[in-house]
């Protein structure tokens, strides 16, 4: 099958069971300062699992973009990528695992509505339990499984392993196709490990699906395989978790209230899966960016493990590459523009290390526009910028290569010691693989236990960072950061009646210090301009104007003009927010004579009285960030 058929088939499939069709989320979060890139299905819809009625009801169900630096070291494989879509169904307080279970493995089997996997390549996981907390094992999802698999001919035998480790030991003795792992392999909560959440914290047993490509062990990874195993025989292709207990101040569990379902499966995954080559670069979506590179290097994929390896790298740091672009993502040195640079340039390494002479990943990421246009049109839409963002950087790379070169060449007489190769890596670019290649090249030593121990002082640094971003950020929903992100709104309106309609939002970041704006404009504004701004928004908040949420049909609020998020496809009912006009109400917001009204989830104050509370708008920073968008930093104080 075909990527666009798979996902076809599986919304269409949990369609007819009642679920609404919701659009993915950006890559990059909008109104989220905690994180800097959506990294699975479930992290848009954190707040409907934690108890907030979504628009489309209880049962959902959509593909994501996601996107996961962390694994950007493991790509080079047959099954890990940092970007892809993840097929997500979710119970919001409705049905539970006699539904979830059945219907996923009825996916997988149908080949009608399905995807006709055969079942005796299919294995699967479930929680061993935790004694440190008391939790017992899932032996609930172990009969519901064992039920499923009898019901097409196959005795389906139980072993727990335990921790992941000990799978190494034990192995596959039988006929074991359903194995017990620990709270480090199946337990979710957003905290880890059971003993790790603090009270109030939801979290749950899961269950996660594997397919059997009857690859032969790797003893590399262990004396025994089993299908947690990272040796290519087993690949995770779905994850059923199941959010049920809430863990109290005595480190106790008691049952939620309402019990969750969140599904999530890897769209590449299932697709090769299907086709039974355990090659997700082999699906058709990397067909036509494989076959450009093939023709500028020579060198078919598949010819030898090192260049099968670059064109991996290369296959999936441009096609996040290009995704993120799409959405107004540019290279830069800090937050998700430093990772989508670092993409861009290990992407560059590896075409030299092909023999690829010329600039081509431009063309490359032509061959995703064609594969994913159907579904994402802004691929298409904004071709011509991606191109050239992509040419210019690599220009730009390949002098601050000839550089980095030059340098390694001095130092690399006497040895590369940890700074020198820390340097190298964060001012030239230079992975620390490609610095131990030049230095083996040259016979030279170099630092590699320095350079880790550097990188992990930098990596706790950027950790420590990102925890003290989410502390202030939108997330925590305290009072100063909910007054701001309504402040956003009437800001946004501001801008657009003194610049024009034209002024569209493309991105914010707010936190309970200041709010920023990101907005498309022609050029800087005058301090003029400036000044009017902060007056309209200062006068809305003396107005005393409520602040009132409605639930209507989507195509409703477009006709109304409801400011709404760029790149986001939005479902049939939707969430607005208006603000006034001073007699508006819950009963009757009056929405057509409202100063601002935008799709946005909340959470927001109930007046603009409780802002002005706060003190007075002022704008602190009006600068560029890129070609025709601009940036505002503000405060209430």
């Amino acid at each position: 099958m075909k990527v666009s058929e798979v996902r076809s088939r599986y919304l269409a499939f949990f369609k007819e069971r009642g679920h609404v069709i919701i659009p993915s989320a950006p890559i990059v979060p909008g109104n989220d300062p905690t994180t800097l890139f959506t990294s699975s299905g479930m992290q848009p819809l954190i707040p409907y699992l934690l108890g907030k009625d979504h628009p489309g009801g209880t049962r959902v169900v959509n593909s994501q973009l996601a996107f996961r630096a962390g694994d950007i070291e493991e790509v080079g494989d047959n099954r890990h990528t940092t970007f892809f879509e993840m097929l997500g169904n979710w119970s919001l307080g409705d049905y539970f695992k006699e539904e979830q279970l059945p219907w996923l493995f009825e996916f997988l089997m149908n080949p009608d509505e399905g995807l006709g996997l055969d079942p005796e390549k299919i294995f699967v996981t479930v929680f061993a339990g935790d004694k440190e907390v008391g939790m017992e094992e899932d032996t609930e999802a172990v009969a519901i499984w064992q039920r499923l698999f009898k019901e097409k001919g196959i005795e389906a035998g139980f072993s727990n392993i335990g921790s992941e480790e000990d799978g190494y030991t034990k192995g596959m003795q039988g006929n074991e196709r359903i194995f017990a792992y620990d709270s480090k392999k199946n337990w979710w909560s957003r905290a880890g490990v059971p003993t790790n959440m603090p009270a109030g914290e939801p979290g749950g047993p899961d269950s996660e699906v594997f397919y059997d490509f009857g690859l032969p062990h790797d003893p590399v990874w262990g004396p025994k395989c089993h299908p947690n195993c990272d040796c290519g025989r087993f690949v995770e292709i779905g994850n059923s978790v199941f959010m049920q207990f809430l863990k109290q101040a005595d480190g106790t569990f008691t049952t939620l209230p309402k019990r969750n379902v969140d599904f999530g499966g890897g769209l590449e995954r299932l697709t090769f899966a299907t086709l039974g080559i355990p090659d997700v670069f082999l699906i058709d979506v990397f067909a036509d960016a494989r076959t450009i590179i093939e023709r500028h290097s020579g060198k078919a994929y598949g010819s030898d493990e090192a260049v099968t390896r670059s064109y991996r790298i290369i296959l999936d740091h441009m096609r996040a590459a290009t995704f993120m672009l799409a959405e107004d993502v540019l290279p830069s040195n800090t937050e998700a523009g430093y990772v989508l640079r670092r993409l861009l340039r290990r992407a560059i390494r590896e075409t030299d290390k092909l023999g690829i002479a010329n600039a081509v990943l431009a063309d490359v990421v032509d061959g995703y526009a064609k594969a994913h246009g159907d579904q994402y049109p802004q691929l298409l839409e904004r071709a011509e910028k991606i191109r050239a963002e992509i040419a210019k950087e690599e220009e730009k790379f390949r002098k601050t290569l000839a550089q980095g070169m030059r340098e390694l060449e001095k130092r690399a007489k006497d040895g590369i010691d940890a700074d020198t190769a820390f340097t190298l890596f964060t001012s030239y670019g230079f992975p620390i693989e490609l610095t131990e290649e030049v230095a083996k090249e040259r016979g030279t030593t170099i630092d590699v236990e320095g350079f880790a121990a550097k990188m992990k002082e930098h990596q706790d640094k950027s950790r420590a960072g990102a925890a003290q971003k989410f502390a202030g950020g939108l997330a925590d929903h305290g009072e100063q950061t909910v007054r701001y992100h309504t402040t956003h709104h009437i800001l946004l309106k501001a801008l657009q009646m003194v610049l024009g309609d034209e002024v569209k939002q493309r991105g914010s970041n707010i936190t309970s210090e200041r709010l920023r704006i990101d907005f498309s404009s022609p050029g800087k504004m005058t301090p003029e301009q400036v000044s009017e701004v902060e007056t309209i928004v200062n006068d809305i908040l003396a107005k005393d104007y409520p602040v009132i949420r409605t639930v209507m049909p989507r195509e409703e609020a477009e006709k109304l003009g409801a400011q709404m998020e760029f790149g986001v496809k939005y479902p049939d009912m939707v969430t607005v927010y208006s603000i006034g006009p001073i007699d508006a109400t819950e009963e009757n917001p009056k929405i057509s004579e409202a100063y601002s009204l935008e799709f946005c989830g909340g959470p927001h104050v109930s007046n603009t009285s409780e802002i002005r509370e706060a003190g007075t708008f002022k704008i602190l920073k009006e600068e560029a960030v890129a070609a025709g968008i601009r940036r505002i930093k503000a405060v209430v104080a």
